[in-house]
């Protein structure tokens, strides 16, 4: 049989590769980054929800036992230029020139993290410290600690804003990035654990940390780690020449809050890949109202694009948690795996 595209190397992609490979099927691998890993090993995330695993160890792995495959091909700093065909009997060309045959391509392409300098009355960019979680992710990776940015210091006052780029009509992110809720409660205990005397602050809309999260996140960072939550509007972040002045209203008193921080976390969210106009013109799929790679129901066709023999998993079609991405991938596999038996058989006959 031809063998199976998969386009993208992060958690749903590797997954995805690593499931063809053990069914047998041949597989390329394609990614346009230098290295497999996708957002968890290209932006340096610390330790992932839920296992508490450091992420260059847990995707790490995926990465190793991919490359390792004998039948899956990999192809890094490559991007695909032009898809044509039928279920069965794709062509591809690659940046590379490289021309494939293919049975069946499955997009797993992931996201693009929200850029702060879209909520400039927040302080991103013009303060040194403000900072982000993907941010505040690499300063825990790296093993140097969570320190200010614009002088090295230790904070003893942080403050996580949450749903930045998330439920926020004014700016169209008109969607709820599903983990930035647990993510924060998550660095929040970290940042507690690294930093004793540091308080931290979380303020939110809505606490969003769904199923099992709700335990071992939200409960047990007020708890154990006592980090405070807030329910608040926030309207500007400014500065009084020391420290950072977060300003707004605490919804539940109704009254306004200006608290002095030294440390300032968007909780970014999930913004569509900024490739998906040009892979959906690619590929020939429909792209979701908000920008995401559009799927067909759940109920009847697990993974299917808009064109018949392409499919999708991960965070490509939205928001999504690693451990999702991860299991979603392996279900695109089996469907693309079907796909390309079936007209197998069908030539056969």
């Amino acid at each position: 049989m031809k063998p199976i595209l998969v386009l993208g190397g992060g958690p749903a992609g590797l997954s995805a590769a690593y499931a063809l490979a053990a069914m047998g099927q041949r597989t390329i691998l394609v990614d346009k980054a230098d290295r497999l890993g996708g957002a968890p090993i290209l932006t340096g995330y610390a330790k992932l929800v839920p296992s508490g695993e450091w992420a260059k160890d847990a995707i790490g792995g995926m990465v190793r036992r991919v490359e390792g495959n004998p039948l899956i091909e990999v192809q890094r700093a490559t991007t695909v230029r032009s898809f044509s065909g039928e279920p069965g009997d794709f062509r591809a060309r690659l940046s590379t020139g490289a021309e494939l045959q293919l049975g069946a391509a499955l997009l797993c392409t992931g996201f693009t993290h929200f850029d702060s300098i879209n909520k400039p009355e927040w302080g991103f960019g013009t303060y040194p410290d403000v900072v982000t979680t993907a941010q505040v992710e690499q300063m825990i990776s790296s093993g140097k600690g969570v320190r200010c940015p614009s002088d090295g210091r230790e904070p003893e006052r942080v403050a996580i804003l949450l749903c930045v780029g998330s439920r926020d009509r004014q700016i169209g992110r008109e969607w709820c990035s599903k983990i930035c809720c647990t993510v924060s409660a998550n660095i929040a205990m970290e940042i507690r654990d690294q930093l004793p005397k540091c308080n931290v602050y979380i303020y939110y809309m809505d606490i969003r940390t769904f199923g099992l999260y709700e335990d071992t996140y939200y409960w047990e960072s007020q708890e154990k780690h006592k980090v405070k939550y807030i329910k608040a509007r926030i309207a500007e972040v400014t500065s009084d020449g020391k420290r950072l002045i977060v300003k707004g209203e605490d919804t539940l008193v109704k009254r306004p809050i200006t608290i002095p921080f030294d440390m300032v976390v968007h909780a970014i969210g999930m913004d569509p890949n900024l490739d998906n106009l040009t892979l959906s013109a690619v590929f020939d799929v429909k792209l979701e109202r908000h920008g995401h790679i559009a799927k067909a129901s759940s109920y009847t066709s697990m993974s299917h694009t808009s064109r018949p023999g392409v499919f999708v998993a991960g965070a490509a079609t939205g928001p999504e948690t690693i451990d999702d991405s991860i299991a979603q991938g392996q279900a695109a596999a089996m469907a693309a795996l079907a796909s390309v038996q079936g007209r197998a058989r069908e030539a056969a006959e």
